[in-house]
């Protein structure tokens, strides 16, 4: 198997923080239970008793009333990166990234912020919510500085639960290895968000919002005489769902999570759901062309719209560029290359990983000579519909069954599978199929392949590292006694 980093890390200043999982996952099925408490199985052949009683979750609630919620004078938090996050993994400590660093982060439905994932272009900013607006711009009727306090005041709540994945996810199983931060499994995290429908700024203001318009996105962190983060949305999604988001479940968002305010596109890769937002213009394409790369403060907004979050093989020099496209799930433009060459990292792919028990562990069987394996499984816009386990190198495959509650689409489901082994080594599989029918492929394929969607039950190897879903890297082995 592609070498991962363990679960059984060398001391760190973390494993105070840590001992207690460690400890529940030494526990073998018990602890994966505990793990779980307040999710129950659905019913079904082998279901195991005493589950607990799950509560009824809304995945998606607007209401008319305005919000009250007190403005923050705080902007960045005090200590370290691995301080504030002691569940995670240090890529680089400026700019901010960093990933969950066990896998018994993906066996409980959200994702406490200390380990929830951080991806950063640019250093975290300080920021003043006083001080804050998003400038209004290009197709509205009325063109406005927009400040956060009429935000949360003037305009309705909503909440989405959301499995958010940065899309470099995987890439350090690419083989050979591409440029990046190298992150391994624990990219990816499940979180309430709560904030402003994007559709309620856009119809008060009265920006056109016609097929076939794009609303583009802006980060405010950027240095001077650094390139804006900017991510082009389509209409239909940004009336459809997305929300400008100052809560993180149920607190203000972090420093590193974009506070004051983020845009939240449920369902769509990380790169899509832009942090510090300062700015939202309107127009009928997306950034494209010179006037995007030739700006009067002579920084570019094109960078990560055009030439970054595309799907590029090895034979490829850049990866072509267009005005507008009207195809946004991935795998459909990954799957028509003669429609768009290099698909835009947008809606994200079925993908599941395994949570317990844990890379390079060594478990024992419960009472009854079971282990419960626990994880959790996500497909962007579409619905998961089922997973498999396979426990013996992905030779045979069993069926794995849902957790409640379901918080809705764009949410991971948890899933287990009640496994009987004997002593021994052993490596675990899990692999995820949507609702359209399409299944994590096993490997990801050599770049002299070239090829630009999942074939042969492979996926693409791609000059950025994007979107790895196959199985086999994201695997586990454990050892049973």
């Amino acid at each position: 198997m592609t070498e991962r980093p363990s679960d059984a890390d060398d001391p760190t200043k973390r494993d105070r923080y840590l001992k207690r999982r460690r400890f529940l996952a030494a526990a073998g099925s018990v602890g994966a239970a505990g793990l779980l408490a307040g999710c129950q199985a659905q019913e079904g052949p082998g279901q195991a008793e005493n589950n607990t009683t799950a509560t009824t979750a809304t995945t998606v609630n607007t209401t008319a009333t305005t919000a009250e919620t007190e403005t923050p004078t705080t902007t960045t938090e005090p200590g370290s990166l691995q301080e504030r996050y002691p569940g995670l993994r240090i890529l680089s400590p400026e700019p901010e990234n960093a990933e969950a660093a066990e896998r018994a982060t993906y066996t409980t439905m959200i994702t406490p912020i200390q380990e929830f994932y951080i991806r950063n272009h640019y250093p975290t900013p300080s920021i003043d919510e006083g001080d804050w607006s998003i400038s209004l711009t290009g197709a509205f009727d009325q063109t406005t500085d927009l400040s956060v306090e009429t935000l949360k005041r003037e305009f309705p709540r909503t909440t989405v639960f959301h499995a958010l994945q940065c899309s470099g996810n995987g890439r350090s199983y690419f083989v050979p290895q591409v440029g990046g931060n190298q992150w391994s499994f624990g990219a990816v995290g499940n979180a309430e968000w709560t904030g402003v429908p994007v559709s309620a700024v856009l119809q008060r203001y009265g920006a056109d919002t016609a097929d076939g318009m794009w609303a583009s996105f802006m980060g405010g962190e950027a240095p001077e005489g650094e390139d804006i983060f900017t991510r082009s949305i389509p209409m239909q999604k940004a009336m459809d769902d997305c929300i400008l988001a100052y809560e993180m479940n149920g607190e203000p968002l972090p420093s590193d999570h974009g506070f004051p305010v983020r845009l939240v596109v449920p369902g769509w890769y990380g790169n899509n759901n832009v942090k510090w937002v300062n700015r939202i213009h309107v127009m009928d394409m997306m950034v494209f062309g010179d006037q995007w790369e030739e700006s009067a403060d002579q920084r570019t907004y094109t960078h990560w719209q055009q030439y970054s979050y595309r799907i590029i093989p090895e034979e490829d020099d850049a990866a072509e560029q267009y005005q507008s496209i009207d195809v946004f799930d991935t795998q459909d433009q990954m799957d028509a290359p003669d429609q768009i060459r290099n698909a835009y990292v947008y809606d994200q792919l079925v993908k599941s990983l395994i949570g317990f028990p844990g890379e390079g562990s060594t478990v024992s069987t419960g009472p009854s000579g079971t282990i419960e394996v626990v994880g959790v499984a996500w497909a962007g816009d579409d619905n998961v519909d089922a997973v498999e386990i396979s426990t013996d190198a992905g030779e045979t495959w069993e069926q794995a069954e849902f957790l409640e509650p379901n918080l809705g689409t764009f949410s991971w489901r948890l899933f287990r599978y009640v496994w009987e082994p004997d002593s021994g080594e052993y490596t675990l599989y899990s692999r995820a199929t949507d609702d359209q029918g399409r299944t994590q492929p096993a490997t990801v394929s050599d770049p002299s392949e070239n090829l630009r969607g999942i074939q042969d039950d492979q996926f693409p190897w791609n000059q950025d590292g994007y979107c790895n879903t196959a199985y086999e890297p994201h695997g586990v082995d454990v050892t049973v006694q």
